[in-house]
């Protein structure tokens, strides 16, 4: 893929949960790698995130890698050899990885709490401290939280991943402030009804076409657009913003 700008030209980009065919991990990657970044793309089969990456460039700027965010331990490894490919540090950061569950809250077991808890917050947390020591001066974290931790649900995820989404958002808050010093930005986007496999559930693309329709919009958004504001707080374009959130939701929740 030839890049169309050098927009983050020598620099290397980490992003979890992007092997899935259709997400925003993957789309994220894909658009990085297409302003100038090399890109690692992390998922917990390491053969699904070598898949990925062999699709979306075949000229050696993306690898595969495996990495259970649920584990400091898998953190720090793959956090390890992703920098000794990249070889002089790592400048983007993506926590993306996630996982959600449609629960009533009465049925809401303390399993599932701790499993969304510990994929979509201990995750974002494991993996942003295994990053630290290998984060170059001018870095940038991304933490890709949801329209759900705005507004208490309505979308998609029961009350524990409202919840948990809504700890990125303090999470990406108190990482700005302690970082700051240390250039290095720390943000968070959050989406809101995505055309992506992770929010499929059974529905289709139409089905959530009409659940937007009555939003200013009128439509689902897609990963692209996602990956678009992820593009913008990796970039130097917003290298004066840190500790916020960029809704990417079409209008739909508006602070």
């Amino acid at each position: 893929m030839n890049a169309p700008t050098t927009l983050l030209g020598g620099r290397v980009a980490v992003i979890s949960g992007a092997g899935r065919a259709r997400g925003i991990g993957k789309a994220t990657a894909q658009l990085l790698l297409a302003h100038g970044a090399r890109v690692v793309l992390l998922d917990l089969d390491e053969a699904e995130a070598q898949a990925a990456a062999l699709e979306i460039t075949d000229d050696g700027r993306a690898i595969g890698l495996a990495c259970d965010v649920r584990s400091r331990e898998a953190c720090d490894r793959a956090i390890s050899r992703a920098a000794k490919w990249a070889g002089d540090g790592i400048d983007i950061l993506v926590n993306n990885a996630g996982i959600t569950q449609k629960r009533p809250l009465p049925d809401i077991t303390p399993d599932d709490y701790t499993l969304v808890a510990d994929v979509v917050l201990r995750g974002t947390l494991n993996l942003s401290q295994a990053a630290l020591p290998h984060l170059n001066s001018g870095a940038s974290l991304v933490c890709v939280s949801s329209m759900s931790a705005q507004q208490g649900g309505g979308v998609f995820g029961g009350a524990h991943y409202c919840a948990a989404k809504a700890g990125v958002l303090g999470l990406v808050r108190a990482m700005a402030r302690e970082l700051g010093p240390r250039n290095v930005r720390v943000n968070a986007v959050a989406p809101g009804l995505i055309l992506t496999d992770f929010s499929r559930s059974g529905s289709t693309d139409e089905s959530k076409h009409a659940i937007a329709s009555g939003w200013p919009l009128s439509r689902a958004g897609s990963p692209g657009e996602v990956a678009g504001a992820i593009l913008f707080l990796a970039s130097d374009l917003s290298s004066y913003v840190t500790g916020t959130t960029l809704d990417v939701n079409g209008g739909a929740h508006m602070r």
